[in-house]
């Protein structure tokens, strides 16, 4: 099996040397961050709330949602802190609106340090790139840590029912079930949202990429 390239040694070092901090996370620097936004808003994320990006990498999504949060209201996890940074340094235009303390190197999901009080988390394209095995306990430990979450919106690459191969997303990407771009069937994620205590609703939208959002409510 093929693991994510975003664990191979040396990655982040290498493309933070390169100025690639927005490739790193796949580029399309603003159009993702407008979709994400947009889908935000419209699931009822406002100023007061408290935003958990998870997977947060160089700030794509907090350089447009922590001048619209309340100062203090974002919080960023992601397996490499010196992406972070960089993203902190670079692309964050009013430091003063978020504490560099609230972004936090987390590779296991564990949530060390952030408030109960997170109202919604996203992770956008983070279980893209990760194996499916990875979802479940993820979820599991976001249903624990978080008790006043609202909504956690989720994007995934969906496949349909069939003898397993790759698939070609309406985006052009192709996505597999055995390596990065990793696709998962509905019944499959349905499943194990509910088993980690929320209910599933899949949205019509046509995001970047071909990725598909689902938002979990706790049941």
């Amino acid at each position: 099996m093929t693991l994510s390239p975003y664990l191979a040694p040396g990655f982040y070092d290498k493309a933070l040397a390169a100025g690639k901090h927005r490739d790193i996370v796949g580029g399309r620097w603003e159009e993702t961050a407008e979709a994400q936004m947009a889908c935000l808003l419209a699931e009822g994320l406002r100023p007061q709330h408290q935003l958990l990006d998870i997977g947060c990498g160089s700030l794509r999504l907090g350089h447009m949602a922590v001048p619209f949060l309340d100062p203090g209201h974002y919080w960023g996890t992601d397996a490499s802190g010196a992406l972070m940074r960089r993203g902190y340094e670079v692309e964050l235009a009013d430091k003063a609106r978020l504490p560099a303390d609230q972004l936090v190197e987390d590779a296991d999901f564990a949530f060390p340090g952030l408030p109960e009080t997170i109202d919604f988390a996203i992770a956008w394209g983070v279980f893209t790139h990760l194996p499916p095995g990875a979802l479940p306990p993820a979820l599991a430990s976001v249903r624990a840590r978080f008790p006043a979450l609202k909504a956690l919106l989720l994007t995934l690459f969906l496949a349909p029912e069939g003898p397993p191969g790759p698939f070609r997303q309406r985006d052009g990407v192709v996505t597999h079930p055995n390596r990065p771009p990793w696709h998962r069937h509905r019944a499959e994620v349905q499943a194990e949202a509910q088993a980690a205590g929320f209910t599933l609703a899949w949205r019509d939208l046509i995001l970047p990429r071909g990725q598909c959002l689902a938002v979990l409510s706790p049941a």
